[in-house]
């Protein structure tokens, strides 16, 4: 039995009109109807209806970890700066740590992840390999001080998370538990109807050998995928990219040409009549050591920064100023690696290693030389993947043509290893009774990101479609004449018979007009929606409508009291009244092969 939720009692404030800072979707469907509130910049509190998906979202979570052994816990928010600076992060991990002195004048931070506070515990509590594995988890509030707080609850300052830690004596262990928390990540983003994809990821700041972002497919998302048929994904910011080059025909030598005007790749393209991908890009920069390195990419390609910062001899590079490039000698617009001034070093993309002849700058304003031929005309010091892939380039995998598309990061898993392990000297004793450090891996699910990564997936001009799964409440039942006390009372006890069965329902028993109750059920996004009219009354019947399709149908009050009659039925009563009666799917929105219930 549930409790009726009636809307003349309920918190949640709906606005006419968008916010006027709401630079999204989400945070302008959810702020008008009531479910969150800005308190300031990247700072939001959640009503009572937003609290709800929360914690619905939470419970999913919890099923999902209890179920592969993790165990809840709960850290403390504030970390004192000694564990960062042990594991060696706290120099580090960047300005988006906010740090606070107690009166002391100790410093501390406001956590943005618990790896440090985490492997503390556990160092000074498990000794033996018989006691491994352990995953421990906790759902809290994380703080990052974001430069500028933007996209509502994707990128703000306070968030709710879930993170888990897993140890294990070996690096075996180590993969089944990644593995575990992968599938379970996967099962999560299904349960709260997510349409989503698991892509490679870079380890960023956490670090470790490997990673998985989970992704949630959407125009609205801030990170670029990469992705092809045979099943291959990844982020664009690791995404291994196997551009095509060409070389301009019959260029088997090199030759200096006038390129008056042509210090852009699309400028020199357009002069000498060819594909951009017949042309070679420089970027001029320097390392952290100050030593000059000009990187050579397709010209129909861009340089990737983050990979770039993986490859130890390019590590810190920064581009030149215009007043820097004067006083090295390159001429902007016309650089190239044939008769580069003494000192300079050169990088290349590794897709020019099948480009004999290049098309590059001559070091000469106004000049490029055609068919500069590889280690005959100029050499290589460092190459390696450097390019931002694009549509259109091949898989890696099976060489078909990748497709781009775009993502809001609702999870990540982490093979740590022994990264903090070492630094925190946290070890166990294994069966000869040796040192050992744990093999980890961290885990984290943002539970407010996967809340708004919902309504950006689903939605309409006329407000939220919410998976039943996490929807605030199951059904609205809708009253339309107020003052009719036939059609109140028919409301009233539908409503109490629902609630009765368990299913979540809300009675909107406010005195408005029809057209106000319809827009803002819509607006809100119930799931089903039961309306009760005088014309109804009299006909003996309720309209139903699957908010999700937009379908409707009417059901007359005696096939609704057989289908809320279980007397002597094993069936799960919520399941069969959302699922038949009302035709709402209770899995994924719009994925027929997705059939799990609330039950389960």
């Amino acid at each position: 039995m549930t409790q009726i939720i009636r809307m003349t009692r309920l918190y949640a404030p709906a606005l006419k009109e968008d916010p006027s800072d709401a630079d999204i979707t989400s945070v302008r469907l959810l702020t008008r109807a009531g479910m969150i509130r800005k308190t300031g910049s990247g700072l939001y509190t959640y009503l009572p209806l937003g609290w709800r998906v929360i914690k619905k979202i939470e419970e999913i979570v919890r099923r999902e970890m209890d179920g592969i052994g993790g165990q809840e816990i709960m850290m403390p928010i504030l970390q004192p700066a000694e564990l960062w600076r042990e594991s060696g992060r706290w120099g580090t991990y960047g300005p988006e740590m906010m740090i606070v002195k107690d009166r002391h004048n100790r410093e501390l931070c406001l956590g943005p992840t618990h790896e440090e506070v985490i492997t503390d515990l556990i160092r000074n509590e498990l000794r033996s390999y018989k006691e491994l594995p352990v995953t421990l988890y906790q759902i809290q509030s994380k703080y990052r001080d974001e430069i500028r707080p933007r996209f509502g609850l994707m990128r703000s300052r306070e968030f709710i998370m879930k993170d888990a830690y897993s140890f294990d004596a070996d690096t075996e262990g180590m993969d089944k538990s990644y593995q575990a928390m992968y599938d379970a990540y996967g099962r999560i983003c299904e349960q709260c109807g997510l349409d989503w994809r698991p892509v490679e990821a870079d380890t960023g700041e956490i670090g470790g050998s490997g990673s998985t972002e989970f992704h949630a497919l959407a125009d609205s998302g801030e990170a670029e995928l990469a992705s092809c048929t045979c099943g291959w994904a990844a982020n664009a910011e690791i995404a291994e990219c196997v551009a095509q080059p060409t070389e301009i025909p019959d260029h088997d030598s090199i030759e200096k040409v006038e390129t008056p005007d042509c210090g852009t790749i699309a400028k020199l393209a357009d002069f000498l009549g060819v594909p951009q991908s017949s042309t070679v890009k420089a970027l001029a920069g320097k390392v952290a050591d100050g030593t000059p390195v000009v990187i050579f990419v397709p010209g129909d390609h861009e340089l990737n920064e983050l990979k770039l910062s993986h490859i130890k001899e390019l590590a810190g590079f920064e581009l030149m100023t215009d007043d820097e490039l004067q006083s090295t000698g390159l001429v902007k617009g016309f650089i190239g690696p044939v008769h580069l001034p003494k000192g300079v070093k050169v990088a290349a993309d590794q897709s020019l290693k099948n480009v004999a002849h290049w098309a590059v700058g001559a070091n000469e304003y106004g000049y490029h030389f055609l068919g500069a031929t590889l280690d005959t005309d100029f050499t290589v010091d460092v190459w390696g993947d450097l390019c931002a892939v694009k549509e259109g380039d091949l898989c890696p995998h099976c060489g078909e043509p990748i497709k781009m598309s775009r993502g809001i990061e609702v999870g990540q898993v982490f093979k740590l290893g022994d990264k903090y392990s070492r630094a925190l000297h946290a070890t166990y004793l294994d069966k000869q009774g040796k040192e050992q450090f744990f093999q980890m891996g961290c885990y984290g699910v943002g539970v407010s990101r996967t809340m708004a990564a919902v309504v950006e997936q689903y939605n309409d001009e006329y407000g939220m479609k919410w998976p039943v799964t996490i929807a605030p409440a199951h059904v609205c039942i809708l009253p339309l004449q107020m003052k009719n006390e036939q059609v109140v009372s028919e409301a009233e006890k539908l409503a109490q018979q629902l609630a009765d069965l368990g299913v979540e329902t809300v009675l909107d028993d406010r005195n408005e007009r029809a057209g106000i109750k319809f827009s803002e059920a819509d607006l809100i996004g119930w799931p089903v929606q039961i309306v009760v009219g005088k014309r109804g009354v009299e006909n003996q019947t309720f309209e139903i409508k699957n908010r999700m399709t937009g379908e409707k149908q009417d059901v007359t009050f005696e096939a609704m009291r057989q289908a809320i009659d279980f007397s002597g039925r094993q069936e799960d009563p919520v399941k069969v009244f959302l699922g038949r009666i009302a035709n709402v799917q209770l899995g994924k929105p719009d994925k027929a092969a997705y059939t799990k219930s609330l039950a389960n």
